[in-house]
């Protein structure tokens, strides 16, 4: 099977969307101005954190803010402090990866944020901010996945769900990896 026609290629798992488990996109906006506008998105790596961040940006658009997008990961540990200069009311930040920051510069990044009108990151456990919501998986939620890129020909990898989600501990995004190596070896659907 060349790449291009993998159904677990790159472009489409990242055309998946954040799937709410409960409560609607308005109630969960209405949680975040309820916490003051400074709120975390809080799980385990590969839950959907920041598929979450991305899907909730252009709802902040709407509302009229000016979204300002910072991200660091493992290759890119720190940010320019430049993006916190000039914050203003209208500002809502957006930080996917504030884990990445020691005590000492998150002391700092928040010190300096509070310019802006609001704050939500994404980080692997509670502490940082109020906690607006924490992304859970399940292998359910993988086989859905599944059900979702495959359509009528899942049937033949939907098994696979439950031990791929044991194997990388809950992490969807590792499990859909395995998924493409898996339609690239056996190719029969």
């Amino acid at each position: 099977m060349r790449a291009r026609e993998n159904p677990f290629r790159s472009d489409r798992l990242l055309s998946l969307r954040y799937r709410l488990q409960q409560g609607t996109w308005d109630s969960l906006l209405a949680r975040f101005e309820s916490l003051g506008r400074r709120a975390a998105i809080v799980g385990p790596r590969g839950s959907g954190k920041t598929t979450l961040l991305e899907d909730l940006a252009p709802r902040f658009v709407e509302q009229g803010w000016r979204v300002r997008e910072l991200r660091l990961d493992e290759e890119t540990p720190g940010y320019d402090p430049a993006v916190l200069e000039s914050l203003t009311p209208r500002d809502l930040i957006l930080f996917d990866g504030a884990e990445q920051l020691g005590r000492f510069a998150w002391s700092s990044f928040e010190r300096r944020s509070r310019g802006a009108g609001g704050l939500l990151l994404t980080v692997h456990r509670p502490g940082r901010l109020p906690t607006l919501l924490e992304t859970r998986t399940s292998p359910e939620l993988l086989a859905g996945l599944v059900d979702q890129i495959l359509g009528d020909s899942a049937a033949p990898v939907r098994p696979l769900a439950p031990a791929l989600f044991e194997k990388h501990r809950g992490n969807l995004r590792e499990a859909l990896r395995d998924l493409y190596d898996w339609m690239s070896a056996n190719h029969t659907v």
